[in-house]
């Protein structure tokens, strides 16, 4: 499901020190004393502890994942709380994920609220942030250990959230994370927007598993590959994730040749009725076969760790702006 392709680099922010992940030395340990006791491994723990090994890889630095759609409804925010919560529960560094939605964005309420902090909050306070336990005033946390950077509420200051606030927040959020996702607003015009595509390492393009939510997402591809992110392009992972129970209305196998054809992976979040709710996004609810849907996106994006580490910066605009 994965299809290889030349490499850019995203900028270099923050730490530059690799970051340790969660060890593997415990598997390794396990499969010696299973090969002393004569034990033989089943094919499933085999494939459970290779996912457990691909997402737990160390980070060089931090690495930055965009979650975008141009379509709304389509589950971008709920794929975002759920990649991050497995990577968050597995891996032994800090994971964030900031809503960057001008729109009234929802993240915020997928996670226990432990604080009324913003992101606006948060890039007020940068100045006088010199520690994660300052960070940690800005951010609500999970039972899976996944952060969140709520979205401004109050819709003059959200829609005034700009390029140069976004990489403002990220580069103070690199500092102390190793993993940093970004929930996007619907749609790539938004005045942040310009900000998250050059910051990000790799982006999970979501989509509905229908016509028009396959034609949006295609379009999506075409726009970044027409100005100037077609490495992104090569980067990229396409999540379907269903949103209503029953069959989907579009044939899947054609529609995972379409996206290979053009993106590293394809994955498939099955309808499930925990996260349908809307509402606070617990691992331990969520039916196995979602859930084993989630790690398996995981083990995708964390492929490209190693990558990310050795690539060459691709230079930010000047004063962190763009003209399209």
């Amino acid at each position: 499901m994965q299809a290889a392709g030349p490499r850019r680099a995203a900028p270099a922010l923050g730490r530059t020190a690799p970051t340790t992940a969660g060890s593997t030395s415990s598997g390794v340990w396990r499969r010696a004393v299973d090969t002393m006791l004569g034990r033989r491994a089943s094919a499933a723990e085999v494939r459970r502890q290779n996912l457990h090994d691909r997402i737990t890889q160390p980070v060089t630095g931090d690495y930055r994942i965009a979650l975008l759609s141009l379509k709304g409804g389509v589950g971008k925010t709920t794929v975002t709380v759920g990649l991050g919560s497995v990577l968050a529960s597995l891996r032994g560094d800090n994971v964030v994920a900031v809503d960057a939605n001008p729109d009234f964005g929802t993240l915020g309420e997928r996670v226990p609220r432990q604080t009324t902090s913003t992101v606006r909050d948060l890039l007020a306070a940068r100045p006088y942030i010199r520690s994660y336990a300052d960070v940690r005033l800005h951010t609500s946390q999970s039972s899976s250990r996944l952060e969140v950077v709520a979205g401004e509420r109050d819709p003059a200051a959200s829609e005034a959230f700009t390029d140069r606030d976004y990489r403002a927040v990220v580069e103070t959020l690199c500092t102390h994370y190793g993993i940093v996702l970004t929930d996007c607003g619907t749609g790539i015009m938004h005045s942040a927007m310009d900000g998250v595509l050059s910051l990000a390492h790799a982006l999970v393009l979501v989509s509905s598993p229908a016509v028009d939510g396959a034609r949006s997402a295609a379009a999506t591809l075409d726009w970044l590959g027409l100005h100037g992110y077609a490495h992104l392009v090569e980067r990229t992972v396409v999540v379907v994730s269903a949103n209503r129970p029953g069959a989907a209305s579009i044939d899947m196998e054609e529609l995972t040749r379409h996206f290979l054809a053009r993106c590293r992976a394809v994955v498939v979040i099955p309808f499930d009725e925990h996260l349908a709710e809307g509402s606070v996004v617990e691992l331990d609810r969520l039916r196995p076969r979602t859930r084993d849907a989630f790690v398996e996106l995981a083990a995708m994006m964390a492929d490209d760790f190693p990558a990310a580490g050795g690539r060459h910066a691709v230079p930010a605009a000047p004063d962190g702006l763009r003209t399209w």
